[in-house]
């Protein structure tokens, strides 16, 4: 009999520069008994003195970007030719798990080296090991990880040759991705249909009590923390077509959107999914502008609401003219989803700090928002649901599940 083959994992590099680093991840990968496939990711070739050169030439990671490696070269746009063969690098890596031929992927760079990679390996499914040695892991992380699974680690020393610091790194990011590919395969099978729900802190009881309820329905749910990211990966799950149906029942990303904060998912948040994905949205936490510690909110907002809810996240109560807007946006969204929608509202308080007796209680701002999806609805195919409670109240997650049930019914 042939023996099986053993897990590949691409090792994307720059040989240019990091020749010597990327031949140090696969050795260690090969010595855990993982095939590495060195992928050259550099626009000049390998530099002189490489160990040696890579399974995947950067002119063939250039022409699957539809670019020629050599014009990159001449052309001394640094910019233009990172972004070049990071698309190069996601066309390869693609190719290779289309082929079955990937269990993995490990990288090794600086901000450079660490875009190229982070932007193929993101391509990859969720679940599929991916791993980068990077100088840019102890900083704002946000534009390498993205909506993905991304592991980054900190490199400690640059990424420049082999020492007692970074041989040790290195093989701990070697080992770490070998381990995850020669693990056992993951037993877990969902109990059934995907819904996907938002949640935030000051809705937790809220979305744990329809948790329960749809996981008694016999339905798997995906809980997602609106921290922007968060509601930016609902939605690019919702568009790959991954979910039946979304809870969506925390939308504060819109406030932060508005407002400048620093949990805003951007505009395609409550615009992902198809026909087939209906949508329960309600106004959850749209009475809060999130940002970091007190000493960080923008001085042009001195003046407002702020509430210090730990000494990482200070927020911003949202103003009435605030809200009618965010009332607004949020109707006209809803509108515009292609699958059947309903929208709930909880009249006595939209989060746990704004119902009454709590710092953000402000009925005047909460009639608003309210006032403003009424209007952004009227007429319209969505199903507007009014509950005289808190949205915390159980009767209010009960409502909501119901409403679910009976759009993916």
């Amino acid at each position: 009999m042939t023996a099986p083959a053993r897990p590949a994992v691409a090792v994307l590099g720059t040989f240019d520069t990091k020749a010597a680093e990327s031949c140090f991840i696969a050795d260690r990968l090969a010595a855990a008994g993982v095939r590495p496939v060195l992928v050259d990711c550099g626009v000049f070739g390998p530099a002189a003195g490489a160990p040696r050169g890579p399974d995947i030439a950067h002119t063939e990671v250039a022409r699957a970007a539809g670019h020629d490696a050599a014009e990159l070269a001449a052309a001394g746009d640094r910019g233009a030719a990172v972004a070049a063969m990071a698309e190069g690098a996601r066309a390869v890596l693609l190719r290779l798990h289309g082929e079955d031929r990937l269990a993995g992927a490990v990288a090794a760079g600086g901000t450079g080296g660490t875009s190229i990679a982070a932007h193929a390996m993101r391509a990859l499914p969720l679940g599929l090991p991916k791993v980068a040695v990077s100088t840019a892991a102890s900083g704002d992380t946000a534009p390498y990880v993205g909506e993905s699974d991304l592991v980054l680690m900190p490199s400690v020393v640059d990424v420049s040759g082999i020492n007692s610091v970074s041989a040790r790194i290195l093989s701990n990011a070697a080992d770490a991705v070998a381990g995850m590919v020669r693990g056992a395969p993951v037993a877990y099978r969902p109990p059934g249909p995907t819904v996907a729900a938002s949640m935030f802190g000051v809705t937790t009881p809220a979305v744990t009590h329809a948790r329960h309820l749809l996981e008694e329905q016999g339905r798997e749910v995906l809980v997602f923390h609106m921290t922007g990211a968060g509601g930016r990966t609902l939605e690019a799950l919702a568009d790959q077509g991954g979910l039946s149906g979304i809870l969506d029942l925390t939308t504060t990303e819109l406030a932060d959107e508005l407002a400048g904060g620093v949990m805003s998912a951007g505009p395609g948040r409550l615009a992902g999914g198809g026909p087939d994905t209906p949508r329960v949205v309600s106004v959850g936490a749209l009475d809060m502008v999130n940002f970091g510690a007190r000493e960080t909110v923008p001085e042009r907002y001195a003046g407002r609401l702020l509430h210090v809810h730990n000494p990482a996240v200070t927020l911003m109560r949202t103003t009435p003219e605030e809200c009618a807007e965010l009332g607004a946006r949020l109707a006209a969204r809803v509108a515009a989803l292609p699958a059947p929608a309903a929208v709930l509202l909880p009249l006595r308080g939209v989060s746990a700090v704004s119902a009454e007796g709590g710092p953000f209680h402000d009925p005047a701002a909460d009639a608003a928002l309210f006032g403003a999806v009424r209007d952004g609805l009227a007429g319209g195919a969505v199903r507007l649901v009014e509950l005289d409670a808190r949205i915390n109240d159980p009767v209010f997650a009960e409502t909501a599940v119901e409403l679910l049930d009976g759009l993916l019914r």
